[in-house]
């Protein structure tokens, strides 16, 4: 068998962290678990991760890194205010279904443990995502595209709700979702609440 480096065993851990909290619960999320699920022994996990915390930090910086740096670059990209959203909220659909599990990891680990560290770095995330959905609204509104009435800040709490809802469908549907059906009905929605 063919080893692999550790940057490929360490996405494998990672994977395996997001889909043992998807199909089996954060409480079942031990290291006994992870080794099975990807066979290898604890000892070689933490040979690649010192602590399971450690495996959880790294996938929160996968986040900001991929996730974030992604939407950053729609956000600011030069396409039109309604392409820019409609590939924002399509962007953040197919992130959070391709790692199932990444929304209760979040919010779970941050508020179970209390953990001052996990709860900055999901402020973090969380107002950066409203910042950057936030400013295309502010450029549909600065064209005369969209109304100016609208509270930008609610509609931005708005789109915060989409990780919650597809969460709700994808484990209603047994972990299946239509990317593109959910991305237009969020996308319909905003656009309603946005037109003048």
């Amino acid at each position: 068998m063919e080893r692999q480096n550790s940057e490929t065993r360490q996405g494998q851990i990672k994977q395996a962290v997001l889909d043992i909290i998807y199909t089996d619960g954060l409480k079942n999320l031990s290291t006994r678990n992870l080794a099975k699920r990807i066979g290898m022994s604890e000892g070689a996990i933490f040979r690649h991760f010192a602590t399971k915390q450690d495996i959880i930090l790294s996938i929160i910086n996968d986040v900001q890194t991929d996730f974030i740096g992604q939407l950053r670059t729609i956000a600011t990209s030069s396409l039109e205010p309604e392409e820019r959203l409609q590939k924002f909220i399509c962007s953040t659909v197919q992130y959070l279904t391709d790692n199932k599990g990444i929304t209760m990891l979040l919010f779970s680990e941050a508020s179970h443990n209390n953990d001052e560290q996990l709860k900055s770095t999901l402020r973090h995330i969380f107002n950066n995502q409203k910042s950057l959905v936030s400013k295309i609204f502010l450029d549909g509104i600065a064209e005369g595209t969209w109304d100016e009435a609208i509270p930008v800040e609610n509609l931005a709490m708005l789109y915060m709700g989409i990780p919650v809802s597809l969460n709700i469908e994808l484990i209603l549907n047994g972990g299946e979702s239509q990317v593109d059906n959910f991305c237009k009905k969020m996308l319909s929605l905003m656009l309603k609440l946005l037109k003048r």
